[in-house]
């Protein structure tokens, strides 16, 4: 597995730094804070992404997408993180599109092209507590007629108060903590019975509470296979996880920067404070920890386009990493910045926000440590 870019993947990664520095930079995700924005992304952002090709990143080209992969989506995802840029990427060009592939015929040619082109917004109704736990799904769908009535409710739906479909994880079978038995669902979010609270998170993004109360879809809704939805949610997962990261990756990189930076300039007691050397060792672990991060980022998502029979555990790995890492990078810039670090003056604190986000979404270092001991029999 060689852990090297190949050309068309380094003129992602060129094309993509100058498109988010250009476009979305911090400044943005201010203005949309700013402006209470009840979308939480810019539309007309999320058009020019799609006519860069990162919209469809992913999706086959049959369908309109370029099929660059995983590791080139991690390279767009590395340079929003950067930049803190806010748009539906994670939640629809990678986890959506991911999930769909595993779709009917109709069910692609209905959904994929339009993630590709920028016009759809779709959200993975997954997580129902405080905590991400698949196998804790307790919201129903029972067979009704020619298809399922569903009922249940689902927390921190990244993008669900503005999607146009939803996908939704739910028990066709089985008692709750078990992984077989739950069946995929294309919903529509405008369905009877169902009811969305849109929630501001703390990197000012925006999620959705979604309940579901005798919500009746048709046979054709199921993605995928009856009882069979965590073979597709394990691949599903392994692309949020290992994009997630190089999202983590990015943010952490770039508040360590900015920092460094700070502390090059700012005075204390007549002296630059990047000479004292207690920052300079702290400095100098956090730079060593951050390009440990970004080998374990890349090599998971290579293991991810090679079809890897562990690249669900190798994408577990840097989520995991970088969840601690770069969550150790916004506190330190925080602690050298001093006590502006806690002011909106500076970015150090838009950086803690987000990664504090992305560290929950799809599971925490915690949970990932307690799945792999789990599969060891530790």
């Amino acid at each position: 597995m060689a852990l090297v870019l190949n050309e068309d993947e380094v003129m992602m990664r060129d094309m993509a730094q100058g498109f988010f520095a250009e476009k979305a930079p911090v400044k943005a995700l201010r203005e949309l804070r700013d402006n209470r924005d009840e979308t939480g992304f810019d539309r007309g952002l999320w058009s020019e992404m799609a006519a860069q090709g990162f919209a469809g990143i992913v999706v086959p080209e049959e369908h309109g997408g370029v099929d660059m992969g995983y590791l080139a989506a991690g390279l767009v995802a590395e340079q929003m993180g950067r930049n803190l840029t806010a748009s539906p990427f994670l939640s629809t060009s990678i986890l959506a599109a991911t999930a769909l592939k595993h779709g009917s015929e109709e069910q692609k040619a209905a959904w994929l092209p339009k993630i590709a082109s920028g016009e759809a917004v779709i959200a993975l109704a997954l997580d129902e507590g405080v905590k991400h736990n698949p196998r804790g799904t307790a919201t129903t769908a029972e067979p009704s007629g020619n298809g399922f009535k569903l009922n249940g409710a689902k927390a921190m739906v990244v993008d669900g108060h503005v999607a146009d479909v939803l996908i939704v994880a739910a028990r066709t079978s089985g008692e709750d903590g078990d992984a077989d038995g739950l069946s995929l669902f294309l919903v529509d979010p405008k369905s009877k019975g169902i009811s969305t609270e849109r929630t501001i998170m703390v990197d000012s993004r925006n999620a959705a509470r979604v309940d579901f109360e005798d919500v009746e879809v048709s046979g054709d809704a199921l993605l995928g296979t009856l009882d069979g939805g965590m073979d597709v949610l394990n691949g599903v997962l392994a692309a949020g996880r290992g994009i997630a990261a190089a999202e983590l990756l990015g943010a952490g990189a770039q508040a360590f920067e900015d920092t460094v930076a700070y502390i090059k300039e700012r005075k204390q007691f007549g002296e630059i404070i990047g000479s004292f050397q207690a920052l300079q060792h702290r400095s100098s672990h956090l730079y060593s920890e951050m390009e440990i991060a970004r080998s374990a980022v890349v090599g998971a998502l290579t293991a991810l386009d090679e079809g890897h029979e562990e690249a669900a555990q190798f994408c577990a790995m840097p989520k995991a990493k970088l969840g601690s890492v770069a969550k150790l990078a916004s506190q330190e810039g925080v602690q050298m910045h001093g006590g502006v670090g806690m002011t909106d003056e500076y970015d150090i604190g838009l950086f803690m926000k987000r990664i504090r986000v992305l560290q929950e979404l799809m599971g925490d270092a915690h949970y990932h440590m307690n799945e792999f001991a789990e599969a060891n029999s530790y």
